[in-house]
């Protein structure tokens, strides 16, 4: 699934784009959760909270207050690199300007649906080649995305009501899903995961420290290192490094 945020001042556009992203799902069974925004400023403010970033933002370029590349210029100074920004706009002098902020699709209004369908479908085989950086859960009622480079680490959780329950820890939050986690283990072995207890994994690129026996992570969590994984651990994270260095 993935998450779409449409902004535009005018709610007859918003609407409209959120139909054909509708129709096109219904079509391709590609699925979306698809947000509106009414301003630019009111998206900007949605990053500044931390809150789960978007996989593909579609902003309108005129808009009161902060226009479209106002916004993803905001966006794109909270590091947030990796959406995928599709501009919409009646205007093709801001093209020059949009390619600062790494745009995905400059568009011309009236947007002709099949064309927006077309340029959505390129991004959904955009993101399929991307395949081995993501993984897609199912957490509670929907599939979530997530990105390898932003998993922290992956737990068994216990819990007398959901068998096999694991916590997925990103950079911005943790997801509840089922599953058996020596199955990530080797899913993950060669993308700079490893198990460091039975119930366990970590990526070591979110890796602060070791001591007494724990690893620190980046998110400030401390975490119980296995006796019997101890050398393991420290051998595969040495060899992590001097290859981080070269």
């Amino acid at each position: 699934m993935y998450r779409v945020a449409i902004c535009d001042d005018e709610e007859k556009h918003r609407e409209f784009v959120k139909s054909i992203l509708i129709t096109l799902s219904i079509k391709t069974n590609i699925e979306f959760a698809i947000e509106l925004f009414d301003s630019g400023e009111q998206l900007a403010s949605y990053y500044e909270r931390h809150d789960i970033p978007f996989h593909i933002l579609i902003l309108d370029i005129e808009m009161g207050g902060m226009n479209g590349i106002q916004t993803a210029r905001t966006i794109r100074g909270l590091n947030n690199l990796d959406e995928q920004i599709i501009f919409l706009t009646s205007y093709p002098k801001y093209m020059m300007e949009s390619f600062d902020v790494m745009t995905f699709q400059y568009l011309i209004k009236p947007i002709a649906p099949s064309i927006l369908e077309e340029k959505i479908i390129k991004l959904h085989q955009y993101f399929q080649a991307l395949d081995k950086k993501y993984m897609v859960i199912k957490s509670g009622y929907e599939e979530v995305v997530l990105k390898y480079d932003e998993l922290v680490s992956i737990e068994a959780a216990k819990s007398l009501t959901i068998k096999s329950k694991l916590h997925f820890t990103t950079t911005n939050q943790t997801y509840e899903s089922k599953g058996i986690i020596s199955d990530y283990a080797l899913a993950l072995k060669d993308c700079n995961f490893i198990q460091i207890h039975r119930s366990i994994i970590i990526n070591l690129l979110h890796v602060k420290k070791f001591a007494s026996g724990v690893v620190l992570m980046s998110n400030g969590k401390e975490l119980p290192i296995g006796r019997s994984k101890m050398k393991e651990v420290k051998d595969t994270y040495t060899k992590f490094m001097i290859m981080k260095v070269d």
